[in-house]
């Protein structure tokens, strides 16, 4: 882990010394009309629509589930200072069907949002929030009240659906003195016929095999491939494209070599780090290319698009 001199050391010298790449216009980050299900999908069906960043919902199994909810303005503890969104939440809070699930990877702003959990425990009271050991304090101080903690590897259920708290590598904290007093995870999602992997936020490590042998074989990954540069000081928190090429290989080598769809997260939302924001989709397609891999099996979403699983 780096710590605050690190920190220092990035944001003050050497961006001076290298200055980051030029950004393109947000403008360049299209929407798409969201297509899910309302109010809920038949359960054979699944249903993925990007709303953001680590933010999607899913429609599994009959239930309307939402990963890591952020519709503030900033992923900041305040609202006129901090990362600010480049492209607007793409489905409207009051267009959101039933919430029945929340599932959470860890508490930075950028996943965890307060404002968000107060509006979702107000419109859907009876909502389940899953979430990693330690979080649930915060999630019932604003309003939360079926909360599920997990450690790793443990399992729950909410009616067929089964999930998982899965390893992730990455950090938790909301505050630079208060690190790591929570955990950090992905989850894993399965009924029937039906699995998905949600990576959180995460590195790369070595357990994505482990996690595929023990709850896939999965139909399809949600990997993170933004926020990687610098890479001396990111690249034992955040993937790159390249590290999300060896997580597939991972994954479908404990799965015994059944193909997943990825679907690319964690960009083109804010900015975090120094790579340009359109360079992580650019970059996850032309290596996904070069490793010899179907182009269909790559979904790089527009911000609101929802695509079916076949």
């Amino acid at each position: 882990m780096h710590g605050f001199l690190d920190f220092l050391k990035w944001s003050l010298i050497e961006r001076r010394r290298n200055p980051r790449r030029r950004d393109p216009d947000p403008s360049v980050f299209t929407r798409a009309a969201p297509s899910y299900v309302i109010p809920r999908a038949a359960p054979d069906l699944l249903t993925i629509t990007w709303i953001g960043h680590t933010s999607f919902l899913i429609q599994i199994g009959g239930l309307n589930v939402l990963t890591d909810p952020v519709w503030s303005e900033r992923a900041s503890p305040v609202q006129f200072a901090g990362p600010r969104r480049w492209v607007p939440p793409a489905v409207e809070f009051d267009a959101l069907p039933p919430i029945d699930a929340v599932i959470l990877s860890h508490d930075h702003y950028d996943h965890l949002d307060s404002s968000t959990v107060s509006r979702l425990a107000e419109r859907y009271p009876a909502t389940r929030w899953y979430a990693p050991l330690g979080v649930g304090a915060f999630l019932r101080r604003h309003g939360a009240r079926d909360v599920i903690q997990s450690d790793w590897w443990d399992e729950s259920a909410l009616g067929e659906l089964r999930l998982t708290c899965l390893p992730a590598q990455h950090f938790s904290g909301r505050t630079f003195g208060k690190r790591n007093t929570t955990l950090w995870c992905g989850w894993a999602l399965r009924r029937e016929d039906q699995s998905l992997f949600f990576a959180g936020d995460t590195a790369l490590h070595p357990d994505f095999g482990s996690i595929a042998t023990r709850c896939g074989p999965f139909d399809v990954a949600i990997l993170p491939i933004g926020a990687y540069e610098p890479r001396w000081f990111m690249g034992s928190v955040h993937m790159n494209p390249e590290d999300c090429i060896q997580a597939v290989d991972q994954l479908e080598g404990g799965q015994h070599g059944n193909r997943l769809v990825m679907i690319a997260a964690h960009w083109g939302t804010f900015k975090l780090t120094d790579e340009p924001m359109d360079e992580p989709p650019a970059r996850m397609r032309e290596r996904w290319g070069a490793a010899g891999r179907v182009g269909r099996d790559l979904w790089i979403m527009r911000h609101g698009e929802t695509r079916i699983m076949p």
